[in-house]
């Protein structure tokens, strides 16, 4: 079996220390990120709708970059969603970050609560196959 290797970026060590989860592993070439929702590098939840959306987004794509990989690798994306009725938003700041074509896979859920707090309508998980293959210790150093 390939290695497995933890990508913990710069500002995210908390969430792999404190709580105990990887915002990402990678195995061999793919990498698979762990939800990402709308909480900024203050680990402060963004309040306004599509600003959350927008930071969720932000925090795949660092997630991504800390390992090798951008938005343009994801073969799989999964939302998770407190109101349903929040998806044509959703899809319109989807559309502003993933312009690949094929456009990946995707599935959205219906969830009760986000996080074990309230105030957080979305999360962001996916599955992306890195063109590169940089190694990363758990860190996200080089």
């Amino acid at each position: 079996m390939p290695e497995r290797t933890a990508i913990v970026p710069s500002g995210m060590e908390s969430v792999y220390d404190q709580i105990g989860y990887a915002p990402a592993v990678k195995v061999g070439n793919t990498l698979y990120v762990s939800g990402q929702i709308g909480r900024d590098a203050s680990m402060q939840l963004v309040a306004d709708r599509e600003a959350q959306i927008v930071q969720a987004f932000e925090n795949l794509r660092v997630v991504l970059e800390a390992a090798g990989a951008s938005l343009a690798d994801i073969v799989d994306l999964t939302s998770f969603h407190t109101d349903l009725r929040d998806l044509p938003l959703f899809m319109q700041v989807r559309d502003r970050y993933l312009h690949t074509h094929p456009k990946p896979a995707w599935t959205a859920i219906g969830a009760h609560m986000l996080c074990g707090a309230p105030g957080y309508i979305v999360e962001i998980k996916a599955i992306a196959v890195a063109q590169t293959t940089p190694e990363h210790n758990h860190n996200g150093d080089t």
